[in-house]
């Protein structure tokens, strides 16, 4: 669905349209905030967006307020994907209809609907950065999660698990800061609970600062063998700068490569700078479209349109999802700049 196209059924749109985000904290939601209301304003939609900053019960009294403000269609993305079952069912109860936008509500029925980009295809495109630029054996990798309370993590793991697995088990990467991913790494495909093991021991929290310190933790207690050149599995944008500065920092650390998400500003100016090796693009323009469409489908009777289907832990939720691209220094121009995405003078020394 391209820019815009939300526009086209404004006249369907006669109810309020309430949105929770999960933190101001990140440049991510900053976007994603922008975009609903520009899109929803400039289509005379009336919407109300709050954030509930990591707090679940914040959260939860958001949906409330928002339910007594009388709005019909909720769209949530969820700081805790469990926790979040219940303001969802509050929602349910007061005959709001629940789009679970960007990570997945779970273990309840009350949710009508999934927004999302490729998670999988997140994971593996990160990986597959990392494997494509890997030369010989015994490469020090790296691997950072990120909040084992968001769904997300899991998928954008399993993703890059899967690339990842065949190319420690043949011996490219020699995995240096998870005793429990080194426990697993003969194993192809991880239950959720073997992959929770590993994401708790190496889990960001989505927390610039908490990347830092484990990072920081990583390099204290690696031997002079776990680095040189060495590869790095981050999460996110926000998490990738963080770990980047701190081996950037290590005199040990003769080269890195470190992956991320998001294609935030300032990793993109890392990535012109060298400091960032890539991050996957998600066009937020394109997600907010889909949750307007399906808030718009849902007003009006109907059922949002559906390419697959995501299982919470009790139902399968009807879902989109939207295409990611790898964004690296040769295609960045091309990728954000050309596409409208970002204005060329926000960086220097563009290609």
């Amino acid at each position: 669905m391209g820019a815009g196209a939300a526009e086209e059924p404004a006249a369907e749109l006669t109810g309020k349209v309430g949105i929770v985000l999960p933190t101001q904290d990140e440049p991510r939601w900053e976007q994603d905030e922008t975009r609903f209301r520009e899109a929803l304003e400039a289509a005379g939609y009336e919407v109300e967006i709050l954030f509930s900053q990591g707090d679940s019960a914040r959260e939860r009294q958001n949906v409330e307020d928002l339910i007594t403000q009388g709005i019909q269609v909720l769209i949530i993305t969820p700081h805790d994907g469990t926790a979040a079952a219940a303001a969802a069912e509050l929602a349910h109860e007061a005959g709001v209809s629940v789009i679970s936008y960007d990570r997945l509500i779970r273990d309840t029925e009350a949710v009508d609907y999934y927004v999302t980009f490729d998670s999988i295809a997140v994971g593996a495109q990160q990986a597959q950065f990392l494997v494509d630029n890997a030369e010989g054996t015994d490469n020090p990798l790296y691997l950072y999660a990120g909040a084992a309370t968001d769904n997300n993590a899991f998928i954008f793991f399993e993703g890059a698990w899967q690339v990842l697995q065949p190319k420690i088990a043949d011996g490219t990467f020699r995995i240096v800061n998870s005793s429990e991913a080194v426990a697993l790494q003969d194993t192809a495909e991880l239950s959720r609970e073997q992959m929770a093991t590993i994401i708790d021991q190496i889990t960001t929290n989505w927390d610039f600062n908490t990347a830092r310190n484990l990072a920081e933790a990583n390099l204290t207690a690696a031997a002079a063998e776990d680095k040189g050149d060495v590869f790095i599995l981050a999460p996110n944008d926000g998490t990738a700068r963080s770990i980047a500065d701190v081996f950037a920092a290590d005199p040990d650390v003769t080269s890195f490569l470190v992956t991320g998400q998001d294609a935030e500003q300032a990793s993109v100016q890392y990535i012109i700078d060298g400091r960032q090796s890539m991050t996957v693009f998600k066009d937020v323009r394109t997600l907010v479209d889909d949750a307007i469409a399906a808030a718009v489908a849902l007003l009006s009777g109907g059922a949002p349109e559906a390419s697959g289907a995501y299982n919470n832990g009790v139902i399968d939720v009807p879902a989109v999802q939207s295409p990611v691209v790898t964004v690296t220094a040769e295609n960045l121009v091309e990728a954000l700049i050309d596409s409208g995405y970002y204005a060329a003078d926000l960086f220097t020394g563009l290609p």
